[in-house]
């Protein structure tokens, strides 16, 4: 298999390039609300107006298998092109919040054909060690989405839109590597006509419901917790006038280091098995949703960014994970499918909780408002020990 030892980084590379879209305005939000004299709540609007777009674009796709019907590479490129150029439509001066809302909806339409289908690549050659594989992939996506707050930090002294061309030209190369660097793999079986049961039949199988619900549980926590990290480090800022952190570059951080997290859970889970880190992760992240009201009252910085640090990890850790047990308890001829369905519901999930977030932080600016993010963790929690009862020979859990 000397051609997979190319493959995988090829396609971690245009995973990283092409996700670099998903956060673009979420790094350039202070200078779009200037520039555009948006109000406050536009951070939240605009995170979820991708992830609607996202929601939008993985129904589509599950709807007409495009992922199963055609070459997965062909579709990634296309998707990356078009989603590259209304990235960049943010930059024209005549935008209001409508047509901002609207480029950033089409951004997330056209990432749905670059996240689910670089899953489906990886699995169409990695049939063993796909948790580890899809480590790499998730922590591909998760650099890519924390990239343009690092670009926001480098390029302080050029205008914010350099950080919309350099994510819109970045993602046209993550495609062109895809198209050209990644033919069909070999474990790729095509389906050979439309099949609008799809989306229904994948649901019938327990096990596969069991990974796709402890999915959807980690979703609810993931990309709110993603898009309030800059407000979370504001308002420590303000409640602690001696400490003035980087927003942008811990920010990053806080995001990026996620990427590692993937890379480790999926070598860890290759010992301790990929059901058990999962549910571990899983059960880490809870914890921090409870603490996190009291985090914003230590008085020592290190402590604090050391937590944020920590909750980044585990936030994403299991996501490659449960991907790994959504792809390996669904059918091969719709697989890909399947995992754009659990994509669509766990994106379709992160909208209300990004704006439930968003609605308490205006109600009450209360610093105790993360605690609902336990939610998610805890049925996700549940659903994977509801399996553990069904198949306790094939599972082990703490």
């Amino acid at each position: 298999m000397r051609q997979s030892k190319l493959i995988l980084p090829v396609i971690v590379i245009s995973q990283f390039c092409c996700t670099s879209l998903w956060f673009a305005g979420n790094g350039v939000i202070a200078d779009l609300s200037i520039n555009f004299n948006l109000q406050d709540t536009a951070l939240g609007h605009l995170t979820s107006a991708v992830q609607i777009g996202f929601i939008a674009g993985t129904l589509s796709f599950a709807i007409f298998t495009i992922a199963d019907r055609f070459s997965p590479s062909k579709v990634f490129f296309v998707c990356a092109v078009i989603g590259a150029i209304f990235n960049l439509g943010t930059i024209y001066e005549g935008n209001n919040l409508i047509s901002l809302l609207s480029l950033r909806f089409l951004t997330g339409f056209f990432l749905a054909g670059i996240y689910p289908i670089g899953m489906k690549i990886a699995a169409d050659y990695f049939n063993k060690g796909l948790g580890k594989s899809l480590g790499f992939l998730v922590g591909a996506l998760v650099l890519g989405t924390a990239f343009p707050h690092l670009l926001k930090n480098m390029t302080e002294s050029f205008s914010w839109k350099s950080v919309l061309i350099a994510t819109s030209s970045i993602a046209v190369f993550g495609g062109l590597l895809m198209l050209t660097l990644v033919p069909d793999g070999p474990y790729r079986k095509a389906s050979k006509r439309l099949n609008l049961l799809a989306f229904s039949q994948v649901f019938r199988n327990s096990k596969f419901r069991s990974s796709a619900f402890g999915y959807f549980g980690h979703m609810w926590e993931l990309y709110a917790f993603w898009a309030f990290v800059p407000i979370i480090i504001t308002n420590y800022n303000a409640k602690h006038a001696q400490i003035d952190f980087n927003i942008s570059l811990w920010s990053f951080l806080i995001i990026a280091i996620g990427g590692l997290a993937c890379v480790l859970g999926g070598y860890l889970s290759q010992k301790l098995g990929t059901k058990r880190t999962a549910f571990l992760s899983l059960l880490f992240s809870f914890s921090c949703c409870l603490i996190s009201p009291l985090i914003f009252s230590v008085e020592n910085d290190l402590v604090f960014v050391s937590f944020l640090l920590f909750w980044g990890i585990v936030v994403i850790a299991d996501s490659p994970l449960l991907s790994t047990l959504v792809a390996q308890n669904a059918p091969n001829e719709i697989k890909g499918t399947a995992l754009t369905i659990v994509n669509c519901i766990g994106f379709s999930i992160t909208i209300v909780s990004i704006q439930l977030i968003n609605v308490m932080q205006t109600m009450t600016g209360s610093n105790s408002i993360y605690i609902i993010l336990a939610l998610g963790p805890l049925l996700g929690l549940i659903a994977l020990r509801k399996d553990i009862k069904r198949h306790p020979s094939k599972s082990k859990l703490p």
